[in-house]
């Protein structure tokens, strides 16, 4: 388990845990620094609970005691502290130690486990409960930056072809959020940013939720600034031998979520669609001569 699973499982739980240790948990995910730095003692005190308060609650999530919550706090807090350069460092001494192979492997393999996760009763039920959200709003605005901008994109198109939907922001010429202007209450604010958080995405979201949007969050973490904003916040791994981060668990993410917003529209999905295809086939879109030629080929 990482800090991301630990943050997840805590902000599942911490309605129902009961009195202090609902107290202890809400200090967890609010001051994730404090738990990697501060003593268990300490920690307790400005969460206004006994010490003991912290063991029974790590108990509860599962753990030997919360000196391993501490510790999954310190090794996040390390590997933010690391950076990019910090990361390439390690990754060049363990390609060096290893060779490219293995190291390809061991990326694909992380991949791999990241979106078998989203298998997850939990985060199905997050996702299932963002499209209906999605299929009943007005607009949807998508708004990716830097890493994220791609992931966002590819919703906005997939979503392009239900309808008029769907509406891409961007921030690069500072005219990018001007359509928010025509947006209206119960309009839905689809960001997404994982750590390092960009701080436009973030500033963006609360304008969004100031205004009376409904925020879908896609990031990394429960405790991001953009998931505490949201009504739906969908997380996903981005952990990666690589130095950097991984963003296919998020493209998958967005590929579940338009597949659900379909569905939900149901006929009115269908039509939309053979309308996109009409359209694509009077304009000459798509280029079907290779295909084409090679069955002749295999004909023949």
């Amino acid at each position: 388990m990482d800090r991301a699973a630990l943050t997840d499982r805590i902000t599942r739980s911490v309605e129902t845990l009961p009195g202090q240790m609902g107290a202890a948990a809400r200090y967890v995910l609010e001051n994730p620094g404090d738990v990697a730095l501060l003593s268990m003692r300490e920690q307790a005190r400005r969460a206004g609970v006994q010490p003991w308060t912290m063991t029974r609650f790590a108990k509860r999530l599962g753990l030997e005691g919360y000196e391993e919550v501490r510790q999954l706090h310190g090794e996040a807090l390390k590997e933010q502290a690391l950076g990019f350069s910090g990361k390439a460092g390690l990754q060049v001494e363990r390609q060096r130690q290893t060779g490219g192979r293995v190291l390809a492997g061991e990326i694909a393999a992380a991949t791999g486990a990241h979106i078998s996760g989203f298998a997850d009763a939990g985060t199905l039920d997050v996702l299932a409960d963002a499209a209906r959200t999605m299929a009943a709003a007005r607009r949807v605005y998508c708004l990716g930056l830097r890493s994220s901008k791609p992931v966002a994109a590819h919703l906005a198109y997939m979503l392009s072809f239900l309808g008029e939907q769907p509406v891409a922001l961007d921030v690069a010429d500072g005219t990018g959020l001007d359509a928010l202007r025509f947006a209206s209450a119960g309009d839905v604010f689809f960001v997404t940013t994982v750590s390092p958080y960009t701080r436009a995405s973030v500033e963006a979201a609360r304008h969004a939720r100031d205004s009376g949007l409904v925020i879908v969050a896609l990031t990394d973490s429960a405790a991001s600034p953009v998931a505490v904003l949201a009504r739906h916040s969908i997380v996903v791994p981005t952990e990666s031998p690589s130095f950097f981060h991984s963003m296919a668990p998020a493209f998958v993410a967005v590929e579940i979520l338009a597949a659900l917003v379909a569905g939900e529209e149901g006929e009115r999905a269908l039509e939309a669609i053979a309308d996109a295809e009409r359209h694509f086939a009077a304009l000459r879109i798509h280029l079907y001569e290779h295909a084409a030629r090679t069955r002749r080929q295999e004909d023949q």
